[in-house]
């Protein structure tokens, strides 16, 4: 046997060997497969399942990845099924749908709002779909993030665009951890203003430090349960929405669609007629962007550190759509019936900034019926929701770093991983950088960190430009190779949406500082927090095609340079066992179980 081989089994009784190793922690014993190599096969090195403490897959891995791991923990897999799927769920709601729709309700009418939200939806369910095919054929090990978005740029495209784009996702990232424990600190100030903000900011932060410095059950078991607060609340406003619209309120008012007729579906903010109605909904879908952006990611950043990787991200992205449809088409939709446009508390909760629940259009609404004692339950729940984001996005922005030091995009020590599977020294300078939160703490910095929270929306958009081009390369890839037929999940209509995806989100990065350039809008800090982020991406991008000489050469990989094989073999094989010893449930209530978790 090869000494690098015989270094990494943990049993002294190995037979048969084969270009595998399978390591039972609990007996101690080494279990035997004997099979034919896989094409290009490397060294193989095991791999720990942590959930059921077995060995359970055998990861390919070069030279230089395992002197990379050496001596250093791996990413644990200790995300269950419940908690991928409450983290997708989760994703979809956050304080854009309950706190942000007031601006876009104000600003374009409750039509420009409904309409422009199934739009976007639209367009990020075929990202999702993207996410899904790529992560679910390849899922990756415990050594790296391989859904980490920038990592498949890199993977199927170009190593210079995946660069920009790594640093793009990761500053995306760090902008959201801070401008939710931001917005978390405001959401307190509804009940009481006698702490300072910049207190309230440090507290969040650091329990968001905390869950995240934890094994990776913590912060699944943690997003689980935050979920579910969001979901039962956006839920139960829906279900209030609806009684309301019968006249089941206090007053039994039948308000149906009172306020599409008067004062009108649309506002017509920019001119009058046919054309200012398309400039709500356009406008509806540049503002409504923010409630989306990075939502896909953070369901496919979980797939290395997931049990049951295949089946548990192809549920994640098969539900999306009804998601989608569920939360923001009927959210936006019971909004609109709520309140008018024009509503005065609206517009004064707008004016002056008023945080949490004093803004929401659902509160408002609830207010204006003659509801009370809810506002309170509501802004308990807004202030998950943020608390929530936050622990999400400071996950996804760890994970990202870990794997930009995999691929060399980050210095070599921030991939360091410690035993419970923490990568310590990435969360250390991501939570370092998230600090730019107490930027809020003053009056006089705090527009300066608007500024960066309006970046970090188009820095979104810009990824998942990246993301469906590299699709699309994965796809002509497993073609190419004669692989279609062993793709695990297959979107709908994959790949001809993600042609449409691209060309709408491409169509929104470009004109997203349209109203700028009328005269009576125009202001030059407006035009650089639309704009900054495309000078600053293709400065990444070309800098490192400089730097790696690689200016004046192909700008992306050939179709027969992608490598869609290695690992196959090996996924396939982990996908057979856990089919074959899967039990499913046999009550009815476990049915319902599984098949909403």
């Amino acid at each position: 046997m090869p000494e690098s081989l015989s270094s990494i089994a943990s049993s002294k009784d190995t037979t048969k060997l084969n270009y595998r190793i399978t390591t039972e922690t609990q007996e101690s014993k080494t279990s035997t497969f004997n099979e034919k190599p896989p094409p290009k096969a490397k060294k193989i090195l095991g791999f720990i399942d942590i959930e059921s403490q077995r060995s359970t897959e055998s990861i390919p891995l070069s030279e230089k990845d395992a002197s990379w791991v050496e001596g250093e923990g791996k990413l644990q897999q200790g995300l269950k099924s419940r908690h991928i799927q409450l983290i997708a769920l989760g994703g979809a709601i956050g304080t854009g749908l309950f706190v942000g729709t007031s601006s876009t309700l104000a600003t374009c009418g409750p039509a420009g709002l409904f309409i422009s939200y199934i739009i976007i939806s639209s367009a990020i369910y075929p990202i999702m779909n993207a996410f899904g095919e790529m992560v679910c054929y390849l899922p990756g090990n415990g050594n790296d993030s391989a859904g980490s978005a920038a990592h498949l740029i890199s993977k199927y495209v170009d190593s210079s665009l995946g660069f920009a784009a790594a640093w793009n996702y990761y500053y995306c990232y760090i902008i959201l951890v801070a401008a939710e424990c931001t917005a978390a600190s405001g959401v307190v100030e509804y009940w009481t203003t006698a702490v300072p903000k910049g207190v309230w900011i440090l507290i969040f932060l650091s329990i968001i430090m905390v869950l995240n410095v934890c094994p990776v059950k913590y912060y699944g078991e943690s997003e689980f349960w935050f979920a579910s607060i969001k979901i039962l609340c956006i839920v139960g406003l829906i279900i209030m929405s609806f009684i309301l619209f019968w006249g089941g309120g206090p007053d039994h008012d039948r308000v149906g669609f009172r306020y599409w007729q008067h004062p009108g579906a649309f506002t017509n903010h920019i001119m009058p007629g046919g054309f200012g109605k398309f400039l709500d909904i356009y406008t509806g879908i540049i503002k409504g962007g923010f409630a989306f952006v990075l939502g896909p990611e953070l369901v496919s950043m979980t797939s290395s550190e997931c049990e049951d990787q295949r089946r548990n991200i192809a549920k994640a992205a098969r539900r999306f759509v009804w998601r989608l449809m569920f939360f923001y088409v009927l959210g936006t939709l019971a909004i609109s019936v709520l309140v008018a446009y024009n509503d005065p508390v609206l517009e004064n909760a707008l004016a002056q900034g008023k945080p949490g629940a004093g803004s929401s259009p659902f509160v408002i609404g609830i207010q204006n019926f003659g509801i009370h004692g809810l506002p309170h339950v509501i802004n308990a729940c807004i202030l998950t929701s943020a608390w929530s984001a936050g622990n999400a996005f400071m996950f996804a922005s760890t994970r990202s770093l870990l794997t930009m030091a995999k691929n060399g995009q980050a210095p070599k020590i921030m991939g360091r991983i410690n035993r419970f599977g923490v990568p310590y020294v990435a969360l250390a300078l991501s939570g370092g950088l998230a600090c730019l939160a107490f930027l809020n703490a003053s009056s006089s910095t705090a527009d300066v960190f608007n500024w960066f929270a309006n970046i970090s929306t188009i820095a979104g958009f810009i990824g998942w430009i990246c993301a469906c081009i590299a699709y699309i390369r994965f796809r002509k890839a497993i073609i190419f190779n004669g692989l279609l037929d062993r793709l695990p999940y297959r979107g709908v209509l994959m790949p001809y949406l993600v042609y449409y995806s691209l060309f709408i989100i491409s169509l929104i990065t470009i004109t997203n500082g349209y109203a700028i350039f009328i005269p009576r809008n125009w202001r030059a800090s407006d035009f650089i927090a639309a704009y900054i982020n495309l000078p600053i991406f293709l400065v990444l991008w070309w800098g490192h095609k400089i730097w790696t000489r690689s200016f004046f050469k192909r700008w992306w990989k050939r179709v027969d340079e992608i490598d869609v094989i290695t690992g196959l073999e090996e996924t396939e094989e982990r996908a057979r066992e856990l089919d074959e010893t899967r039990v499913y449930p046999t009550t009815l209530w476990g049915k319902f179980l599984d098949a909403l978790l």
